[in-house]
C-alpha cells in the first residue's frame, strides 16, 4: 500500500514533539547507583522548613521524604537531646504541642517548670525523657487548619536518622540543622569527658562525612548549613568544622539567647563585620526583613542590601501558604509572596513550609526552563516550515 506524500514528515514531526516533551535521560530515582544529579546553586535554595509541614507532621520522616520529592535544595531540622545524650530532630524544647505526651498516663510525673531564654516554660521537656521513652511517642500536626490525618502515625527521629534521608536520596541534597537552645540543653544534659552539646552535634555530622567550606568540592558532594540564633555556639563550632554557618536573627523584641544582645546591636555594620568571620550568612525573621502593619508589608529595610555589602547570604524564615500568614499585599497568593522576595528584595534562600509550592514557582519561572521551552518552539515552528513546504512540493 503506497504512503501519503505528507506521512513521513508528519510522522517525523510527532517523533520530534515526543523526543522534545520527554528527554531520553532518566528520571533521577532511575538513575545508575552512584550517580545523583548535583545541587542547584543557580537560584535561591529551597530549604525546607522541618520537611514538607505543611503537608505532615513537622520533623518526622515522611515529612522530610515529602520535601526531597517536591524539590527541596535542602532539608531543615532543629536539633535537641534526649536526657540520655541522644541528638533529636524536634522543634520545640516540650513535648507538649506537637506529640501525644498527654495520652501517656506513664509520663504523667515529668511535667516540670524551667526556665528557658529568661522564660519561666512549664510541659514535657525532651531533656527528661530517654531516646526509648522519646521513640514511644507519636507526633502530631502543630497547627488544626492543617491535614490531621497523619496524626499519631509517625515518631520522633534522631539526628542521625535525618541524615541518612538525606544521604539516601536519589539527588543531592543538603541537610540545615539548628544548634537549637543550646544554652538550656548545655545545662541540662552532661556527656562524657565534659563535651558539650556543641561538640556532640560536630562530631555527629563529621561522622557522616560532612565537611567542607561553602561551595568546595566537599561541600558539594554533602552540602550542609550549620543554623543557630546563639553566636557563641557557632563561633565554638567554628573551631572544629569549616561547613557553612547561619547566624538565625529573630524579632526586634527578641535578644540574643547566650549574649543578651540587642536585634539592632546583631544588625549592626559593625557586629557584620565581625560575624561574617564565621558565618557565611543570616537568617533574618521575614517580618524584620519588611516590616508589617495591619497585615500590610510596608517598605523594606536595607537589611538585606547591608547583608550583602558584607559578603553575607541571607535566608529569610518562614513562608507558608495560608491565608493566616499570607500579608494582604499578595492577594492571599504564594508564588506572588515568593516573586517578591526573590526578585524585589533579593534573598539567596528561603524557609517555607510548602517545598512544592516553591519548587513549582522556581520551575515554572527559571530562566533555564525558559531557555529551553524557547529553544523547542523555534525547533517546532521550523520543523513546521519544512513540513508546509514539503507538503507545496
Amino acid at each position: 500500500m503506497a504512503l501519503s506524500p505528507c506521512f513521513s514528515p508528519l510522522v517525523f514531526l510527532f517523533l520530534i514533539v515526543g523526543c522534545v516533551a520527554r528527554p531520553f535521560y532518566p528520571l533521577p530515582s532511575k538513575e545508575a547507583e552512584g550517580i545523583r544529579k548535583p545541587l542547584q546553586t543557580s537560584r535561591p535554595y529551597n530549604i525546607a522548613h522541618r520537611g514538607s509541614n505543611g503537608e505532615i507532621p513537622e520533623e518526622t520522616a515522611p515529612a522530610y521524604q515529602r520535601a526531597i520529592e517536591e524539590g527541596a535544595d535542602f532539608i531543615e531540622t532543629d536539633i535537641l537531646s534526649s536526657k540520655d545524650g541522644v541528638l533529636i530532630s524536634f522543634h520545640d524544647v516540650t513535648l507538649d504541642d506537637t506529640t501525644d505526651i498527654l495520652q501517656h498516663k506513664e509520663f504523667a510525673n515529668r511535667k516540670r517548670t524551667y526556665e528557658v531564654q529568661g522564660t519561666n516554660t512549664t510541659g514535657f521537656f525532651t531533656v527528661d525523657f530517654t531516646i526509648k521513652e522519646l521513640k514511644s511517642l507519636r507526633v502530631k500536626q502543630r497547627y488544626p487548619f492543617r491535614d490531621q490525618q497523619y496524626n499519631g502515625k509517625f515518631t520522633i527521629i534522631t539526628f542521625e536518622e535525618y541524615i541518612a534521608i538525606a544521604l539516601d536520596a536519589p539527588r543531592v541534597v543538603g541537610i540545615y540543622p539548628e544548634i537549637k537552645n543550646p544554652v538550656f540543653i548545655n545545662e541540662h544534659v552532661k556527656w562524657p569527658g565534659g563535651k558539650r552539646f556543641e561538640d556532640k552535634f560536630v562530631e555527629t555530622l563529621k561522622k557522616y562525612g560532612y565537611k567542607g567550606s561553602y561551595l568546595s568540592k566537599e561541600w558539594l558532594a554533602q552540602p550542609a548549613f550549620i543554623q543557630s540564633f546563639a553566636p557563641t555556639s557557632l563561633i565554638y563550632v567554628s573551631n572544629q568544622t569549616d561547613l557553612p554557618k547561619i547566624f538565625l536573627i529573630d524579632d526586634v523584641t527578641v535578644p540574643t539567647q547566650d549574649t543578651n544582645q540587642s536585634y539592632w546591636e546583631i544588625t549592626s555594620d559593625s557586629y557584620f563585620q565581625y560575624i561574617k568571620q564565621y558565618v557565611e550568612g543570616i537568617g533574618p525573621w521575614k517580618d524584620t526583613v519588611v516590616p508589617v502593619k495591619d497585615n500590610y508589608e510596608l517598605t523594606p529595610t536595607d537589611l538585606v542590601a547591608r547583608a550583602h555589602a558584607h559578603n553575607l547570604q541571607v535566608h529569610p524564615y518562614t513562608f507558608r501558604n495560608e491565608n493566616q500568614f499570607l500579608h494582604f499585599n499578595f492577594h492571599q497568593d504564594p508564588y506572588q509572596e515568593y516573586a517578591y522576595w526573590i526578585h524585589e528584595i533579593g534573598v539567596d534562600g528561603i524557609f517555607t513550609d510548602f517545598t512544592g509550592s516553591l519548587n513549582n514557582y522556581q520551575e515554572w519561572t527559571s530562566q533555564s526552563s525558559n531557555d529551553s521551552d524557547s529553544s523547542a518552539s523555534k525547533l517546532l515552528h521550523k520543523i513546521a516550515l519544512l513540513v508546509n513546504s514539503y507538503e507545496r512540493v
